[in-house]
């Protein structure tokens, strides 16, 4: 969320009063980047373009967010031209790449043509928070794949400037426009987010075909099958995604019949507006066992990765079959806004959950995992969800979350709300013999919130693990608020700055219609869910 938690009404006043873009023009550069991590490149970069000396709120952030433009643009082109680039991290490069300049386009294209109203400056926001993630996933499929950076000249120079550019755009937005006018909010006219809900085709047909899932149930109207035995339309998962029109505005139903499908699902960027169905948890089963010990990046080894908007799935299990002892292998990756998923199941070890990027909700889902099994950067509530930590290898300590976010402008987060965090049938007789930990800092500036759930007793009372020595331990947000159960006693929990028995305040900027807007977008569905507590 775009303000610090806990802060007193003076200071929230004064907040309010300061950030409301009324600077001199001789200060605005200092001031519109007062809230950049890196402030001295900041200002360098809107200094070497004479406009910004007296430029207002909109123009500046148009001549920040054309930097970061033109600098991510220099790298994707960099590694798209070079054909000796041709490892897996490099394709995962070049995909997030040409992402992250759809995103940075769009977030020109919005401040440009609006009137920019609070749902606008959010969605600009958000747009640069998962571009900025996906700059970092290069950086982090590169390192996975041994690539010495040094003996890369575009990873030496190119790609930090790019990630700082898009960093300083996001800070610009978030004291020129978000903050001034989070003071001007009320409950009814919250942020909505990215492209109004109302693009996104979730008619009367849908929402009737969503009713109508549970096994054995006819379904009727527009509905593509995929059926093994080839009694459907289409015998793959990916036949039937290929086949959906690209940027549709009306919704395409798959419904999956119950079968094991061996295959690497793929959602595409332009694969709007999908909805898959099957026939149950462990009925349909897509599934699949790629890791990074097999030479995959852990961005690539999902069995499942969906990038499309509007994507929604139920009644169905996705898993990596890869096994513990090869480490780091994802089941499912989302990097799609609003993505809902129900009454699924996912199964894998390590990084079982990639949760990548922009705005997700999951609603009486199973996660299993072992290490970090829920993790990646996105703004993501998990609902009355079961999480089963499964047994690990040995010597190695359960970490339910890893949360990626690493600038502290970025408006994304776990929160796990009215969740069962338990331990799964292989580790309930070894329980004792390992630690269970509700999550570890990933990134500088890590959050993640468990409210109102069960904690069972494999919780450690420390609750909360290190990532390395005392890193992000001041910069990170980790809260609970109101759990239950033998895991979920406070009093010995960890004394980090960053960690907090948080009041009622604090977990509303945490509840599904706030922190994912989910009362803008999640009704169409058909999906249930608490707007609140």
């Amino acid at each position: 969320m775009a303000l610090n938690f806990n802060l007193p009404l003076i200071a929230m006043f004064f907040l309010c009063f300061s950030t409301t873009g009324g600077t001199h023009p001789k200060n605005s550069i200092k001031s519109a980047c007062e809230l950049a991590p890196d402030r001295k490149a900041c200002k360098k970069s809107l200094s070497e373009n004479p406009r910004s000396l007296r430029a207002g709120p909109k123009e500046m952030t148009q001549i920040a967010l054309n930097i970061s433009i033109a600098k991510t643009l220099t790298v994707r082109d960099s590694i798209s031209n070079d054909s000796a680039m041709n490892s897996q991290a490099f394709d995962d490069c070049r995909e997030l790449y040409d992402l992250t300049v759809d995103y940075l386009t769009e977030s020109l294209s919005i401040l440009t043509e609006s009137s920019l109203l609070w749902k606008d400056a959010v969605d600009i926001q958000s747009y640069q928070s998962a571009a900025l993630t996906n700059q970092i996933t290069c950086l982090e499929s590169l390192n996975e794949s041994k690539i010495d950076l040094n003996l890369l000249s575009f990873t030496d120079y190119e790609v930090p400037n790019a990630s700082v550019a898009v960093s300083n755009s996001l800070a610009i937005v978030e004291k020129l426009f978000i903050r001034p006018m989070e003071c001007q909010q009320t409950s009814a006219n919250r942020r909505r987010l990215l492209s109004d809900p109302r693009q996104f085709d979730f008619n009367f047909e849908d929402r009737r075909l969503l009713l109508q899932t549970a096994a054995g149930v006819t379904l009727t109207g527009n509905v593509s099958t995929v059926a093994k035995n080839g009694s459907g339309n289409y015998t793959t998962i990916t036949d039937a995604i290929n086949a959906v029109a690209n940027k549709s505005s009306s919704r395409t139903v798959i419904y999956v019949m119950a079968g094991v499908y061996e295959e690497y699902v793929r959602v595409g960027k332009n694969k709007y507006n999908i909805t898959i169905i099957g026939d149950g948890k462990d009925a349909t089963v897509i599934t699949g066992n790629r890791s990074v010990a097999d030479g995959y990046t852990t961005f690539h080894s999902a069995t499942f990765a969906t990038v499309g908007r509007g994507f929604i799935a139920r009644d169905l299990t996705i898993q990596n079959t890869a096994g513990p002892n090869k480490h780091q292998a994802v089941a499912l990756r989302v990097g799609g806004d609003m993505s809902a998923f129900y009454r699924c199941s996912f199964k894998g070890y390590q990084d079982t959950l990639y949760a990548h990027s922009f705005h997700q909700f999951y609603r009486e889902c199973d996660i299993y995992g072992t290490v970090d099994f829920i993790f990646g950067n996105s703004a993501v509530v998990l609902e009355k969800c079961t999480i089963l930590a499964r047994k690990p290898l040995k010597g190695q300590k359960i970490a339910i979350t890893a949360q990626g976010r690493t600038d502290p402008n970025q408006n994304t987060g776990i929160s796990i709300h009215a969740c069962n965090v338990t331990a799964a049938p292989d580790l309930v007789p070894v329980m004792n013999s390992f630690h269970t930990y509700l999550g570890r800092p990933w990134k500088n500036h890590s959050r993640t919130v468990y409210m109102q759930s069960y904690l069972g007793s494999l919780i450690h009372p420390a609750g909360w693990l290190p990532w390395n020595g005392t890193f992000a331990l001041s910069t990170l947000y980790y809260g609970e608020y109101d759990n239950w159960g033998p895991g979920s006693n406070t009093s010995h929990r960890v004394k980090w700055p960053g960690y907090h028995v948080m009041n009622l305040t604090d977990v509303l900027n945490f509840t599904v219609s706030t922190f994912i807007d989910g009362h803008t977008w999640l009704p169409a569905t058909s999906i249930p869910y608490h707007g609140g507590f």
